[in-house]
């Protein structure tokens, strides 16, 4: 097996939990906090997708699906067009508001297959190209999809978690 196959059946992995995370939710139900500073599904979907979107989209040279296939106007936040979440305030969080789980899966979706197909086209030796030179030491491409997936990973299993929540407190 390859590492591209590797990557692929991780970032697959990844998108069926975003889609199981947030599958018949209502609008109200995305937009719940579990305690005033803490972060809401939608928040956590949007931001875990849009982490993707700028990190990979930086590392392959590719324009963020956000601005480039029209989801940062389809979104309409007040946020900077390319805010990414990081560092968000509790009030930020807040801003973050979606019209339903089918817009935060569409998004997520469009930016899955854009990371897909990059993947796909990569060798063993790109990999190894520095992407980032602002750490010690500096980033490889490698590096960087390792990262992104983590993070992705830990955002939405705290969507799962929140869901969870949500769902024992409806019983």
């Amino acid at each position: 097996m390859h590492a591209n196959d590797i990557l692929i059946d991780a970032y697959g992995r990844i998108q069926e939990e975003v889609h199981a995370a947030v599958d018949g939710l209502t609008p109200d139900q995305l937009h719940a906090r579990p305690a005033a500073d803490a972060n809401s599904i939608a928040w956590l979907v949007w931001h875990l997708t849009r982490v993707q979107d700028d990190h990979v989209g930086e590392a392959a040279r590719l324009d963020q699906v956000w601005l480039s296939q029209g989801w940062e106007k389809r979104f309409g936040l007040d946020l900077p067009a390319k805010d990414t979440g990081y560092g968000h305030t509790a009030a930020k969080v807040g801003k973050v508001r979606v019209e339903s789980a089918g817009q935060l899966t569409g998004y997520y979706d469009a930016v899955h297959d854009q990371t897909l197909a990059y993947l796909r086209g990569l060798t063993a030796k790109d990999y190894d190209r520095i992407v980032d030179e602002r750490w010690d030491p500096p980033v490889t491409l490698g590096v960087r999809l390792v990262s992104v997936l983590s993070d992705d990973l830990e955002h939405v299993g705290q969507a799962a978690y929140v869901r969870g929540l949500l769902q024992s407190a409806e019983a």
